[in-house]
């Protein structure tokens, strides 16, 4: 692996504008008959929609993400697999619908380890978002972690841990490859895990198709919107713990106090992942 120190500091400045269609287009997936958030602001987890990839097609990896370069934020190590594996989100003020802005991300933390599938690389970058010339109304640092390719003949396991006493609050999903698909479109997501089925199983040794990190965040977050519609979100933490795959059925668990809510996806195989929210007063 080489060193990945030297990227530390990078940034990155995106611009973009903060599109209603997208948030429809959300609501639509979510299967809202209309937005169930407040009009005019681009509703929470709402940027992920935002500064999508532009990368040309000829800059494209064979697994579907932008090829990393040694001039780009991210570091290329020589590891060629990726998982968004958590995030923690503080939301500071509203980032209005239909108004240009910027994202400033900067790389703060690149560790390499070693564990029982090979080199890693652990990545921290920090997002500050904001309407142009405005303050920064969202701070996210997004963790992403780097994998060896799947060595030949790889057998898939995934044990979450067991989930224990239900939640007061549930719901079920079962995102199917059309829910995957409309999500890769909206992000415009193009890894291949969640579309190509014969390369998820060939390449990253993965039975079939992978449920996107963030949108099994959103399916929670969305949990929480269904039960407390009211609720100002102050801030949304989520860590994922084992894959999730198409046609899982999901259990999306909720426990809610006056000011906090935690939350569960919960699959075949245990947690799937956990997260927290921060709650207005």
């Amino acid at each position: 692996m080489t060193d990945p120190s030297f990227h530390i500091g990078r940034q990155e400045i995106a611009r973009d504008y903060s599109d209603r269609g997208r948030m429809m287009r959300l609501s639509a997936l979510l299967d809202h008959d209309s937005p169930p958030w407040r009009s005019g602001v681009v509703p929470p987890l709402g940027h992920w929609l935002c500064f999508t990839p532009l990368e040309r097609q000829s800059g494209i990896g064979a697994d579907g993400h932008p090829v990393r370069t040694d001039a780009g934020l991210l570091p290329n190590v020589g590891l060629p697999r990726r998982m968004w594996v958590g995030s923690r989100i503080e939301f500071l003020g509203d980032l209005p619908l239909d108004v240009p802005i910027i994202r400033t991300s900067t790389l703060v933390s690149a560790t390499p380890k070693s564990g029982r599938t090979g080199d890693m690389l652990f990545v921290t970058v920090k997002h500050e978002i904001a309407r142009e010339r405005g303050a920064v109304a969202i701070v996210e640092e997004q963790d992403i972690v780097y994998r060896e390719a799947a060595a030949a003949g790889t057998s898939f396991t995934r044990a979450g841990a067991a989930p224990g006493e239900p939640d007061p609050f549930t719901r079920s999903v079962t995102p199917d490859p059309v829910m995957l698909f409309r999500y890769s479109a909206l992000t415009f997501n193009s890894h291949r895990i969640h579309y190509d089925r014969d390369y998820a199983r060939s390449e990253e040794g993965y039975p079939s198709l992978v449920i996107h990190g963030p949108l099994i965040a959103t399916l929670l977050l969305d949990h929480l919107v269904r039960q407390a519609p009211d609720q100002r979100i102050r801030s949304y933490h989520f860590r994922a713990a084992s894959p999730l795959l198409e046609g899982d059925r999901i259990e999306l668990g909720l426990t809610l106090t006056e000011q906090r809510a935690d939350l569960r996806a919960i699959g075949p195989a245990g947690i799937g992942m956990t997260a927290t929210a921060e709650l207005a007063a």
